[in-house]
């Protein structure tokens, strides 16, 4: 099953992430389907951007949003 998630590539204490399509069973920084999108938290306010034909494409053949970008979907409505 797949996930879209989040992988981190920041360096220590600079977090950097990406929004990314997995396999669920796959490591946190594993290998990945594609990359969908970015999160930056230290920008005020956080930067999110996200493919939005790619997101929806991946949420309509069974992808499971986490948690954390589930909110991100939400406040951009793209689902």
């Amino acid at each position: 099953m797949l996930s879209i998630r989040l992988s981190r590539i920041g360096k220590k204490k600079q977090p950097f992430y990406r929004v990314v399509v997995i396999d669920k069973r796959r490591p946190r920084d594993g290998r990945f389907v594609e990359i969908v999108g970015s999160y930056n938290p230290l920008k005020n306010p956080p930067e999110v951007k996200l493919d939005t034909e790619r997101v929806k494409h991946w949420l309509g053949h069974g992808a499971q949003p986490s948690d954390t970008v589930r909110t991100f979907i939400r406040k951009q409505k793209i689902a």
